[in-house]
């Protein structure tokens, strides 16, 4: 991999790294930081290990009730159990404690002993407690999908980076492959996500769902960025490449927001020119997620730092642009947080909120972004800094189960019975929390280091 320039290091310095703190910062950040290292180790991570780790079966357990009470259905999830094996990978790294590298190998362990699809490749999206397969209620033939996969190779990648187990980066190159046999759309460029059990992708709609979706390619860009940082491989050089061109510049409206499914050919799905009443009977497929753009320009800061384009001004104005459009058009001015979803009219300017509820997963990555954007942009009047001390607290206050531990699954100042929602499930593990806890005190840390 070629080094940066001299002056390109430099421009990196000045514009992307976490690093470097403005004199211009008015809030002391390091109470906070510690603030987050004790929920973390002292409520975060005491709730979920060991208690997840399935010795039984293998892998980890997913259903809990708000109490942490273990349910009697124990679907899992390829998302979650990679997901599972990523947080386990990182901990190990951040604390040093080894413990979570044996939470990791036991749930390595499971996507190579048992969800693998042994005959035709590929991981299953859903299996039992005990390893069975599970297709889908709706469509029997459809047990597989790119997005499921790609968090394969994001656990088994980072997996491999901390435990050096050659095996596991076999199989996370072995799962990469796949993808590229079986998913890859080699004419116009991105990922079928459906894939049915003999491999072949649906290429056509699917249940009124088009064949490629945004949050598939992002977690894709995602999965490769933490892959190709272990395996410098050029092909995948080349498809991180393709997804990261493809999310900035296509998938990216020009409003800031990501455009959630495309068809085939990449055309986005859009419902701009059709009546409100047409719209909501559809805005499942065109809507603005405040917490996926959030996320995104992240990601998108992320992967351009390991294809050395991290002083590339277009993908910096972009990540910058997808932060402020989820603060203007997204932002509980009154109490912080960000919406799930909201939409801009034609011929209106201003949004309209169709779900004022605020999602765990969205705060934890809007809260991580603004950190970016504050520490990139000090003095910018968007007040990013005052927005992310605003969201620390509002997450403290609405999301954050000091009783019983963990994160509610929304916030209480939306949804007050979100307190006696379940605090796992296959959708619900711990993957954004902890990755936005880490970074945040490791940027603060840095900056307060730098100054």
């Amino acid at each position: 991999m070629n080094k940066l320039p001299l002056i390109g290091t430099f421009l990196f310095l000045i514009l992307f790294s976490p690093y470097v703190k403005s004199q211009s910062t008015k809030t002391d950040l390091k109470p906070i930081s510690s603030e987050m290292k004790e929920l973390l180790m002292k409520n975060m991570m005491k709730s979920w290990y060991p208690r997840v780790i399935d010795d039984k079966f293998g892998g980890y357990f997913s259903n809990f009730d708000y109490k942490w009470s273990m349910l009697d259905e124990q679907p899992k999830m390829i998302v979650t159990q990679s997901r599972h094996i990523w947080t386990c990978s990182k901990m190990a790294t951040f604390t040093g404690d080894k413990k979570y590298l044996v939470y990791a190998e036991h749930g390595y362990k499971f996507l190579r002993d048992i969800m693998w699809d042994k005959i035709n490749g590929g991981f299953y999206n859903l299996v039992t407690r005990e390893g069975v397969p599970i297709a889908e209620r709706t469509n029997v033939g459809i047990n597989k999908n790119a997005y499921g996969n790609a968090f394969a190779i994001y656990g088994l990648s980072a997996y491999y980076k901390e435990s050096g187990n050659a095996d596991a980066l076999e199989l996370a190159k072995k799962t990469f492959y796949w993808l590229e046999e079986h998913s890859h759309d080699a004419i116009y460029g991105g990922y079928f996500q459906s894939i049915n059990n003999d491999g072949t992708p649906v290429k056509d709609n699917l249940n009124s769902i088009p064949p490629k979706d945004q949050n598939s390619s992002i977690h894709i860009m995602e999965a490769f960025t933490e892959l190709y940082q272990v395996w410098p491989d050029e092909l995948v050089r080349e498809r991180l490449n393709e997804m990261f061109l493809l999310i900035r510049d296509v998938i990216i409206s020009k409003k800031g927001s990501l455009q959630l499914y495309m068809t085939k050919d990449l055309t986005p799905i859009s419902y701009q020119d059709s009546s409100k009443e047409v719209h909501q009977k559809n805005f499942y497929l065109d809507h603005m997620s405040f917490g996926h753009d959030t996320e995104t320009s992240f990601l998108l800061k992320e992967t351009s730092e390991v294809l050395n384009l991290a002083n590339d001004p277009k993908t910096l104005e972009i990540s910058k642009k997808m932060v402020d459009n989820a603060l203007i058009n997204g932002w509980d001015k009154e109490n912080g947080g960000v919406y799930d979803a909201g939409y801009v009219y034609k011929n209106e300017n201003k949004p309209t909120i169709l779900l004022d509820t605020k999602n765990w997963w969205a705060q934890a990555e809007t809260l991580h972004a603004l950190l970016i954007m504050s520490q990139l942009y000090p003095d910018d009047p968007m007040e990013y800094e005052k927005k992310f001390v605003k969201q620390w607290q509002f997450i403290k206050e609405n999301l954050i189960d000091w009783k019983y531990g963990g994160w509610y699954s929304a916030a209480i100042d939306k949804e007050p019975d979100a307190k006696n929602a379940l605090k796992s499930q296959i959708w619900k593990g711990n993957y954004h929390t902890t990755r936005a806890i880490i970074n945040c005190i490791t940027r603060i840390k840095n900056a307060d280091m730098a100054n």
